[in-house]
């Protein structure tokens, strides 16, 4: 498989260990962390031209990205507090 940037342990890198312990133990995290991959991974076939989409889809696709991005990192912070 290529490498697909921006998968969470390179957006955590700190948090590794606590994002693999948070999906075994949180049905919820496990969940968004599932989407963040999935989402991830189309704007990757995006981005490399595999498939094809509309600017206007793209954009669509990070701004979803970057929310469940926000919503891990609060969910990572809460924990850690």
């Amino acid at each position: 498989m290529s490498h697909v940037p921006h998968e969470l342990a390179q957006e955590f890198p700190g948090h590794a260990d606590a994002i693999h312990a948070r999906k075994l133990s949180d049905r919820h995290f496990a969940r968004l962390a599932e989407e963040y991959h999935e989402v991830n991974r189309t704007i990757h076939r995006l981005e490399t031209r595999v498939e094809a989409a509309s600017e206007e889809r793209e954009a669509e696709l990070r701004r979803e990205r970057l929310r469940l991005k926000d919503e891990i990192a609060r969910l990572l912070e809460q924990e850690a507090a």
